[in-house]
């Protein structure tokens, strides 16, 4: 049988792959898209306790979550839900959405991502963490570098009327700055 593309061969021992800090939200990179054929990207995330990711659009890629460990909050538009090990959920382009760890414990999902690429993202947003965290009082989300940033990846950040609502109830705080009430 004739295969127009075959990927090689790749394997991530239990624990490896490639770690990027993110306050709060790390990354450990499982499976990099240019490796087959940008179809699809897998990535680690650790949540700490109390973490939300600020709520973003995608407009190029559909994520796909299983939570490994913990007890991990999904909204996406209207929907809400907090799943523990073993949940599966889709995040849709085109929908505004955000995870956090909706437990006492450290949780832990895996993402894939469809098609890949966006992985790089987070390697991108952990440099820029890091850049700017030398700088005091500076707010990375209103940096024009992270504008940029997001506009390259197809990346649409806002304040949904529900994201208030669920930094209160879960006591949470952004990664990206912010303390644990809406930031």
């Amino acid at each position: 049988m004739d295969v127009p593309y075959a990927p090689a061969v790749k394997v991530v021992q239990p624990g490896g792959g490639e770690t990027a800090a993110i306050p709060g939200f790390g990354v450990v990179f499982k499976l990099y898209s240019p490796g087959n054929g940008a179809e699809v990207a897998i990535v680690e995330h650790p949540f700490a306790v109390g973490t939300i990711t600020p709520p973003h659009l995608h407009t190029r890629e559909d994520e796909h979550s299983i939570v490994l460990e913990g007890q991990i909050g999904f909204r996406s538009e209207a929907d809400e839900v907090v799943l523990g090990p073993g949940g599966y959920i889709t995040k849709p382009r085109g929908q505004m959405h955000a995870m956090w760890n909706a437990g006492t414990t450290p949780g832990r999902i895996i993402e894939v991502i469809t098609p890949g690429g966006f992985e790089n993202y987070f390697r991108e947003l952990s440099e820029l963490l890091n850049s700017v965290e030398a700088t005091p009082g500076v707010n990375v989300r209103e940096t024009p570098e992270f504008a940029e940033l997001a506009r390259r990846y197809g990346l649409t950040h806002g304040r949904p009327d529900w994201y208030d609502d669920v930094v209160v109830r879960y006591g949470l705080t952004s990664p990206t700055g912010g303390s644990r009430q809406a930031d």
